[in-house]
């Protein structure tokens, strides 16, 4: 059992995937933030246009 638990410390295989992972979180974390952040403003550039076009039409 000792053996075993020394093999699954120096395997390296999974530390690229968990890796990935973590970077992952953070990048959907950052993209949250800045949504939320320009939230506002892109509600107010998609009204102006609905009403360009609605006025076009």
């Amino acid at each position: 059992m000792l053996q075993f638990i020394k093999s699954l410390s120096r395997d390296e295989r999974g530390v690229s995937a968990l890796e990935y992972a973590v970077l992952a979180g953070i990048v959907v974390v950052a993209v949250v933030a800045v949504g939320a952040m320009f939230s506002p403003a892109l509600v107010g550039v998609f009204q102006n246009l609905i009403n360009q076009v609605t006025a076009a039409a």
